[in-house]
């Protein structure tokens, strides 16, 4: 299984030494890169994006709600955690509307911090336990409604290729199944992965799995 890569974007050199020692060989996870500043980040991600971000909100040049707003543009399919000493509900509230993923606490345990990478890899928002009873309704609906965007664009024929991929289903079996050559099959599994700019199969198999797609939605 390829690592989940990670990039530490943090302005404190020792903090970001520390957390790489946190993160660096659990679970699958390998931090590929560190910033300083939220300039320097969006510089990374043209050249080389990561799967996750785990940011700082004060950072110098370009703060952390900004970084984040400018990555989900130039970087969609990048997840972004906000790792933050800002225990303030309206700091999370405008990290969650600005595109992030999740908002941690610098006191918070390591444990905490597997559980909120964990939980986004699966697609889900994961918020401070501390914060978790004021997640703003906008994001969960405004989510939802993204989600539903984007299903909705898909042809019936993208619709089925992409719920027997969420089967794990091969190009030939999907090809078998559907009545249609290998060939046809797989063109409509680089359509899927075009649409959701995304460029491994395995992650294609994650979202449908993630979105749960079932003959329900057919």
């Amino acid at each position: 299984m390829a690592a989940y890569r990670i990039v530490l974007a943090d302005d404190h050199p020792l903090f970001r030494q520390g957390l790489k020692k946190i993160i660096e060989g659990k679970d699958g996870l390998k931090v590929v890169g560190e910033v300083s500043d939220g300039l320097e980040l969006l510089e990374r991600l043209k050249k080389a994006p990561p799967d996750l971000v785990i940011m700082d909100i004060a950072m110098p040049n370009l703060r952390g709600i900004e970084a984040t707003r400018e990555t989900k543009v130039i970087r969609p399919e990048v997840k972004v955690l906000i790792l933050t000493m800002y225990n303030n509900p309206e700091y999370m509230h405008h990290s969650l509307l600005a595109g992030a993923d999740g908002y941690l606490l610098k006191e918070d345990s390591d444990r905490e911090l597997f559980s909120a990478i964990k939980k986004i890899r699966k697609g889900e928002i994961y918020v401070s336990q501390s914060l978790s009873d004021q997640m703003p309704e906008e994001v969960v609906q405004r989510r939802a409604s993204d989600s539903k965007k984007f299903f909705d664009r898909l042809t019936l024929r993208e619709r089925e290729v992409l719920k027997l991929v969420s089967e794990g289903k091969s190009s030939k079996e999907i090809a078998a199944l559907l009545f249609i050559s290998v060939r046809t099959a797989e063109h409509h599994r680089a359509n899927l992965k075009k649409k959701l700019d995304i460029h491994r199969t395995a992650e294609l198999t994650k979202y449908a799995i993630r979105k749960g797609y079932t003959l329900a939605h057919i």
